[in-house]
C-alpha cells in the first residue's frame, strides 16, 4: 500500500540539527517526511509518528487539531538515548471531507503499520481518534485490550454522536466486537456518573481512581503492560503541569508520573500502538505542555528500546512458577515470575474451545502484591475479572 497518499509533509518553523554535537538529537535520527516526493521508507523501522490534524469532534477544545507540529518542534530538540533509534515521521494525515474520512485514513495507515510490526505513535487531534485506531485492529481481526489515561470514561449516552467524550461507546457497541478489556487510569470521581462506575464493574472492566494510582505508581505498571492500545488524554495531567488543553483541571497526574506511566508502556512487549490527544497549542504557556508531551514520547521510546522480550510463551522456561491453593476455591492460582525482568503474570483458566481465540489474554500481567494477596487467601481483582470473561 502507498501510504503517502494519506499524508502531507510536516511544516516546522524550527527544525535544528545537531551536527556539531557529540550525541545526535532526535531531529537528526528520525527520518521525516519534510518535502513532497520524499516519503520515508518503512524498511528497518520500529516506530512511526503519525500526526492527525483533526478536531471537529473535540469537546471544549477547538484548536487541538493543529498541534502535532508544535509537539514535533520540542521533540526533535531532545537528544536520543544510548540506543539506535529506527523511527520515521510520516507527516500529518490530510483532513478528510468528513471526520469519517479522517478515521478511514488513520485506520488504514495504522493497519498497514501493524501488519509490518511497526508501532504507531499518534499525535492528535481529539481523543475520538482512538476509535479509528481501534478500527485498525478490527480489520486485522485482533482482540485487544485498551488502556486510557483520562480523568473520565468518555462513554457518553447511547444515543450521542461519536465525539471526544463518547468515542468509547462506539467501540463497546460495535459488532462484531474485538475489545476484550478496557482499563481507565486516573479517573476523578466528581467527573464520573456513579452509574458509569457501576457499568464498568458490570462489564468487568478496570477503573482506577487518581488518588489510588498516585499512592502507588508502581501498580500502574501491570495495568499498562496488559494493553495493546494506549490512549492518553492530556487533561489527565494537572493544569499546572499541562495548561495546553481546553479541559485542563487543577487535579491530575503530575508530569513526572505521566512520564513514568508511558515508560512502563514502552517497556511492554504487548503494546502495539499509542496515542497522545487533546493538546491545544493555543492555550499553552511558553510551550510548557508541548515540552512535557515531547518528554513523554522520549520516555516511551526509551522504554521501547529497553524491552525485555519476556512475554510468557508455551515453554515458560525463563519463569519461576508459583502455585497458590485457596480455601473453598477449586482452581489453583498459577503465578509466573520472569527471570529476566522480575515481572509477574497470572495464568487464568480458559475454556478449551476459547483458548485459541483468547491465547494472548489468559496470561494476565500482575504484581508481587497480587501474589501476596493470593497467599493471604484472597483472589486478586485482576484474576477474578479476567476469569469472568474467559469462563
Amino acid at each position: 500500500m502507498d501510504l503517502s497518499i494519506y499524508f502531507e509533509p510536516i511544516q516546522l518553523k524550527v527544525y535544528h540539527y545537531a551536527a556539531q554535537a557529540g550525541r545526535k538529537k532526535l531531529g537528526d535520527v528520525v527520518r521525516a517526511y519534510l518535502a513532497p516526493n520524499d516519503f520515508p521508507d518503512l524498511e528497518d523501522t520500529d516506530l512511526a509518528i503519525i500526526g492527525v490534524n483533526e478536531d471537529r469532534n473535540a469537546v471544549n477544545n477547538e484548536g487541538c487539531g493543529q498541534s502535532p507540529d508544535h509537539i514535533r518542534e520540542e521533540l526533535y530538540e531532545l537528544f536520543q538515548g544510548s540506543y539506535k533509534i529506527k523511527m520515521v515521521d510520516l507527516g500529518n494525515i490530510l483532513q478528510g471531507h468528513s471526520v469519517q474520512d479522517t478515521f478511514f485514513a488513520l485506520s488504514a495507515v495504522v493497519t498497514e503499520l501493524l501488519s509490518k510490526n511497526i508501532l504507531p505513535v499518534i499525535l492528535g487531534g481529539s481523543q475520538d481518534l482512538t476509535y479509528a485506531n481501534y478500527l485498525a485492529y478490527e480489520k486485522l481481526g485482533r482482540i485487544i485490550n485498551i488502556v486510557t489515561v483520562d480523568p473520565m470514561f468518555d462513554l457518553g449516552q447511547t444515543e450521542d454522536d461519536l465525539d471526544s467524550r463518547s468515542y468509547l461507546n462506539g467501540i463497546i457497541l460495535k459488532q462484531p466486537n474485538y475489545l476484550f478489556n478496557f482499563t481507565n487510569i486516573g479517573y476523578q470521581t466528581y467527573f464520573v456518573d456513579q452509574e458509569m462506575i457501576g457499568l464498568m464493574k458490570n462489564l468487568f472492566f478496570d477503573a482506577y481512581r487518581l488518588g489510588n494510582v498516585r499512592a502507588n505508581m508502581e501498580e500502574s505498571e501491570p495495568m499498562v503492560r496488559n494493553a495493546d492500545l494506549i490512549s492518553i488524554d492530556i487533561s489527565a495531567i494537572r493544569m499546572s503541569d499541562a495548561p495546553g488543553n481546553g479541559n485542563a483541571v487543577p487535579n491530575g497526574l503530575c508530569g513526572e508520573e505521566m512520564c513514568q506511566i508511558v515508560r512502563y508502556a514502552g517497556l511492554s512487549d504487548k503494546l502495539s500502538s499509542i496515542g497522545f490527544y487533546e493538546y491545544n497549542h493555543k492555550l499553552d504557556r511558553q510551550h510548557q505542555t508541548a515540552q512535557l508531551i515531547s518528554q513523554m514520547i522520549w520516555y516511551f521510546i526509551d522504554g521501547f528500546y529497553n524491552r525485555k522480550k519476556d512475554f510468557p510463551d508455551d515453554k515458560m522456561k525463563d519463569y519461576i512458577k508459583f502455585t497458590v491453593t485457596l480455601e473453598d476455591f477449586k482452581d489453583k492460582l498459577l503465578f509466573y515470575k520472569s527471570k529476566r525482568s522480575d515481572r509477574w503474570w497470572m495464568k487464568v483458566p480458559v475454556r478449551i474451545k476459547m483458548k485459541s481465540r483468547y491465547e494472548r489474554h489468559h496470561m494476565v500481567p500482575c504484581s508481587y502484591a497480587d501474589y501476596q494477596m493470593a497467599c493471604n487467601n484472597t483472589i486478586p481483582d485482576r484474576w477474578w475479572q479476567t476469569y469472568q470473561k474467559l469462563m
